[in-house]
């Protein structure tokens, strides 16, 4: 089997396990995406949904964010991790307000100029708000794609190089969420289970250690 037919069954396999994979965040508008992104760095997806709704209550859309003070949101936010969340939250409602019109962009450009907003975060914003093509890579991403061996990077940004010319483009917003769905289920940070993994058979780590037991 070349590489590209090893890649092609674990792209495969990832879809065929996968079918109903999507984002765990809540969100319905490019204003809640931004914001359940910019607060789900560092935490876990279940615990900003537990606080969003009460955000999203308060400060329904980004003109209203925009004159919120941190010192109000930040309490709201708290158990989502680092207060500087909260302030870069207001200052890129607050850039919006004043440059798009209130609204959120819908290009990487624009989206990587608002304060707390990397391109992991634009790429969610584009994928999941605007259906725009696009391939966010987080440490699920990034871990997943390089231990099955669908790439070989050292940096998230060159994942994405990688990922991007292997996927066809069509499919790279939904691959996204099949990688962090087998990240998280089982292709798991510390403990892998591998035993249970139905891409074992072409997964480059696997075989590496297969190979090393032998």
């Amino acid at each position: 089997m070349t590489e590209k037919e090893r890649k092609r069954k674990i792209l495969e396999g990832l879809e065929a396990a996968w079918p109903e994979a999507r984002a765990e965040l809540h969100f319905t508008n490019p204003y809640e995406t931004l914001v359940a992104t910019i607060l789900s760095a560092q935490c876990t997806d279940q615990q900003v949904n537990r606080v969003t709704p009460a955000v999203f209550a308060r400060y329904p859309d980004v003109r209203t964010m925009a004159a919120a003070r941190e010192e109000d949101l930040y309490p709201m936010v708290k158990s989502c991790g680092f207060k500087s969340k909260a302030g870069n939250i207001i200052a890129a409602c607050r850039k919006m307000t004043e440059e798009y019109g209130g609204e959120v962009p819908n290009t990487l450009e624009k989206l990587t100029s608002l304060p707390g907003v990397g391109r992991k975060t634009a790429n969610v914003v584009l994928s999941n708000a605007f259906d725009i093509p696009a391939f966010a890579v987080d440490t699920h991403v990034f871990r997943v794609s390089n231990r099955l061996g669908l790439c070989k990077a050292d940096t998230v940004e060159e994942t994405e190089r990688q990922m991007t010319r292997l996927i066809p483009r069509e499919k790279w917003g939904r691959a996204h969420h099949w990688l962090i769905w087998h990240g998280r289920r089982v292709c798991k940070a510390q403990r892998p289970l591998c035993a249970e993994c139905s891409l074992r058979e072409w997964c480059a780590e696997y075989r590496r250690k297969s190979r090393e037991k032998k």
